[in-house]
């Protein structure tokens, strides 16, 4: 009896101290490819160890080639959190039940944009213009990447991309796709504002060599989603660390080499928009 009440009083005490037996597993952070892997390190991987240290655990960052595969690992539960784009949030969200955690706010607002780009000699000045041209999309599921520039091109000619250009190529990231137009390897492209933002500021040997022929209405920011599933402690642990990350001396460094004000909690509502386009689309252009 002494035995059992000595082991009791050890598992009270560790359960009081918040070690369980999952918290020694290292927390799977997944990072779809919106970048290419050498900016990704860079990109994330300051996020992500900050995280680890302010838990008291192992984090590690499970990069992949698309958001398709983050989007498998999430509903199979082999992650639990991970960074995804508004399109994929969305689906998502319906299809298995992910959640919000927290997104970036990046210039003064947690929302982002399409850039139409074109190669700055050129005579494109027009979203029009590129009829027949050659197009670059980053991923097949990306927001800014695919949907809108395929949302505006049914709205304004009532037919799809695959008719519209002359020739599609996936670049799987946004700073691919912007060398891409520089190189003049494609006539045009669609990217993420923030990456061409960042990318204008850090290194702007491709983005000085594009510029923008069209910009599209704001949508919700890519957040940081995480299962249904996911433990509520360390869940409201894990955003508690990201909304007060821009208070931390560490923490407001990080940002500002990313070129992140702070992490905000989003509403749903936010990414209406892109459910509508996604609709629009589904219903109007076969």
């Amino acid at each position: 009896m002494k035995g059992l009440v000595i082991i009791a009083a050890m598992v009270s005490a560790l359960l009081s101290a918040g070690v369980t037996a999952s918290s020694a597993e290292d927390l799977k952070f997944g990072v779809a490819a919106m970048i290419s892997p050498q900016e990704t390190i860079k990109y994330y991987q300051q996020i992500i160890d900050y995280v680890g240290k302010k838990l008291g655990r192992p984090v590690e960052m499970v990069q992949k080639h698309s958001y398709d595969e983050t989007d498998k690992l999430l509903e199979r539960g082999e992650l639990k959190v991970a960074f995804v784009c508004s399109g994929p949030y969305v689906v998502d969200k319906e299809k298995f039940g992910a959640e919000l955690l927290v997104a970036p706010q990046s210039y003064g607002e947690p929302f982002y944009y399409a850039y139409i780009i074109a190669h700055r000699n050129s005579t494109i000045s027009d979203l029009s213009q590129l009829k027949g041209k050659s197009f670059a999309f980053t991923d097949p599921k990306s927001n800014t990447g695919r949907l809108v520039p395929a949302y505006m091109i049914g709205k304004r000619f009532n037919t799809t991309p695959e008719k519209f250009f002359g020739r599609i190529i996936y670049t799987k990231t946004h700073d691919k796709a912007i060398e891409a137009v520089a190189k003049k390897i494609v006539d045009g492209a669609s990217v993420d504002s923030l990456i061409y933002n960042y990318a204008a500021s850090k290194d702007p040997r491709f983005t000085s060599q594009t510029k923008v022929i069209a910009k599209s209405p704001r949508y919700g920011i890519p957040p940081i989603v995480t299962r249904k599933d996911l433990d509520p402690a360390l869940k409201a642990r894990l955003r508690d660390i990201f909304l007060n990350m821009h208070k931390d001396p560490a923490g407001k460094a990080i940002l500002a080499g990313i070129k992140v004000d702070r992490f905000v909690v989003p509403k749903d509502s936010d990414y209406d928009s892109v459910r509508e386009m996604e609709k629009w689309l589904r219903m109007n252009i076969k």
